[in-house]
């Protein structure tokens, strides 16, 4: 009897040794891509996926559509996930960080960095090479109408001049609506807080004037919108980049390698051409990222 139930126990053992490893047979580390609902997001999280699949071993995680940078964060604190595929310098200014906007780029980046490290454990890459910021956007008819160029050039006309924005900026701190008005000296006859992706079909539908959109949107394309001069500096840099948990790159440091690929590679004009891929030509994210890296020869030459 008493065989046999060492003999149980070490069935039992062996089978959670196996159960343990049944996620990942080679041992290695999963890489768990967390991206938001947006094209951009999504895009990039495919381009890390691709690139980690092809150069490791390691199995790979998407964690996708998430409603928000913060409900990302929020991931990456836990554990949920390791690798976030954007994230924003300016976002991360103040909400990660609940820090007032910073609006000299390099300052601003220092910071984010600085504290992503302290706080989070969480190594904040160097920029893709886009700058993903919130930006005032009017059709050519209404540029035209009203000679508008900047958005100090609304500043005449806003009274007759109704706004459609993104619902989580009307209360940001800092860069919301308050501290706009206070920088800009206006306020706009009629301003409608919505979601960010209804925001360019009420501009082409006539039901707004002007709406606040992101410089890297593939509908500015399009829609043919005109993107006003933020001429007063208000917005901070949205700079974009990955993020890893420093547990991940250290153990994996091949991975860190690999995030460090797309560094200065992507422009904010060619980020808007490949989210138009997807918003506009109904193309999968998945798609568009091979296409991108297949052009520019990330699987030559041991890239």
């Amino acid at each position: 009897m008493m065989r046999l139930k060492k003999y149980l126990i070490v069935v039992i053992a062996l089978l959670l040794i196996l159960s343990g490893c049944g996620n990942n047979s080679n041992g290695k580390d999963t890489v768990k891509i967390a991206s938001t609902y947006i094209s951009e997001s999504q895009v990039l999280a495919h381009m890390i996926k691709i690139l980690v699949e092809r150069n490791t071993d390691n199995p790979v995680e998407l964690i996708n559509n998430l409603g928000s940078g913060t409900v990302m964060h929020q991931a990456m604190v836990r554990g949920d996930a390791n690798v976030s595929s954007t994230r924003y310098t300016g976002t991360d200014l103040t909400g990660a960080l609940q820090m007032d906007p910073i609006t000299e780029p390099k300052r601003a980046r220092k910071v984010v960095v600085d504290a992503f490290d302290k706080k989070f454990n969480q190594k904040y890459y160097d920029s893709y090479g886009f700058e993903n910021t919130f930006a005032f956007m009017v059709t050519k008819e209404t540029a035209k109408k009203y000679n508008l160029k900047t958005v100090s050039d609304m500043k005449k006309h806003a009274d007759k001049l109704s706004a459609g924005v993104d619902s989580t900026w009307i209360k940001r701190k800092g860069d919301g609506y308050k501290g706009f008005i206070k920088k800009y000296g206006y306020e706009f006859s009629d301003i409608r807080p919505m979601q960010i992706g209804l925001v360019y079909d009420a501009l082409a539908n006539k039901k707004m004037d002007v709406v606040l959109g992101y410089t890297t949107d593939g509908r500015i394309q399009s829609y043919d919108l005109v993107i006003l001069e933020d001429d007063l500096h208000f917005f901070p840099p949205y700079d974009a980049a990955p993020v890893a948990r420093k547990d991940l790159i250290e153990k994996n440091p091949e991975i860190d390698k690999i995030l460090k690929l797309l560094k200065n590679k992507i422009s904010t004009e060619e980020m808007q051409k490949l989210n138009y891929e997807v918003d506009n030509n109904l193309k999968e994210p998945a798609v568009v990222a091979e296409a991108y890296l297949k052009k520019h020869n990330y699987f030559e030459g041991g890239k």
